[in-house]
C-alpha cells in the first residue's frame, strides 16, 4: 500500500472510531478494537466502483460476431449502498441487448452491473448507468436493463416495510421502440428454462 493510500486508510479509520464515540460506544473495548479497520476496508471495497475505468473492465472483451438475437443475462445479484443513508439494498438485475455486429464476453455484464453498484447510489440511475454503458460499448439495436431490489433503509428505518421491493428499468433502442422486443425481453427475464 502506498504512502498516501495507508494515510486515507488511516483517516477513515478515525472517522469511523469518531463515529462510534459519538454513538456512545468505547471504540477501546475488546469487540470494537478492530472495528474502525473492518468498516474502513468494507467501505472501500463496497464504493470501490468509482475507481474503476469500464475500458479496464471491458478489457478487450468486445468481439465482432453476426449474431442478431437477444443477449440475456438475468438474475445478476445486485448489492449496492444508498446515497441516502448508506443502507444497503440488493437485489437481481436482468441485462439484454440485441447486438449490431459486437457481442461482449457474458462476465462482463455482470462486471458492469458490479462497477455501478460498489458506488453509493439510487437504483435508477444504476440502472440507466448500466444500460448506457453497454449501448455506448457495443453500439448495439438496443439495451434492457430492469433492477428488482430491496432497500433496508425501508426496511429497517422509516417506513419499515419488509416486503416492499423497488423496480426500476431502462430500455434504449429497439427495446424502447418496439414493444413486442420489450415484452420478449421481460417474458425471458421472468420466465425459467
Amino acid at each position: 500500500m502506498k504512502q498516501d493510500d495507508s494515510n486515507k486508510e488511516e483517516k477513515l479509520e478515525g472517522i469511523i472510531r469518531d463515529l462510534l464515540q459519538e454513538l456512545g460506544e468505547d471504540p477501546g473495548r475488546e469487540g470494537l478494537l478492530r472495528t474502525p479497520h473492518r468498516v474502513a476496508t468494507a467501505m472501500r471495497m463496497l464504493t470501490g466502483g468509482h475507481e474503476e475505468k469500464i475500458d479496464e473492465v471491458l478489457n478487450g472483451a468486445v468481439f465482432g460476431e453476426t449474431c442478431d438475437e437477444m443477449v440475456l443475462v438475468k438474475d445478476i445479484e445486485v448489492y449496492s449502498l444508498c446515497e441516502h443513508h448508506m443502507l444497503p439494498f440488493f437485489g437481481r438485475a436482468h441485462v439484454a441487448y440485441l447486438p449490431a455486429g459486437k457481442i461482449i464476453g457474458l462476465s462482463k455484464l455482470a462486471r458492469i452491473v458490479d462497477v455501478f453498484a460498489r458506488r453509493l447510489q439510487v437504483q435508477e440511475r444504476l440502472t440507466q448507468q448500466i444500460a448506457h454503458c453497454l449501448d455506448e460499448a457495443l453500439k448495439p439495436h438496443g439495451v434492457a436493463v430492469a433492477i428488482q431490489a430491496q432497500h433496508l433503509c425501508m426496511m429497517m428505518r422509516g417506513v419499515e416495510k419488509q416486503n416492499s421491493k423497488a423496480v426500476t428499468s431502462c430500455m434504449l433502442g429497439v427495446f424502447k421502440e418496439s414493444q413486442r422486443t420489450r415484452e420478449e425481453f421481460l417474458h425471458l427475464s421472468r420466465s425459467d428454462f
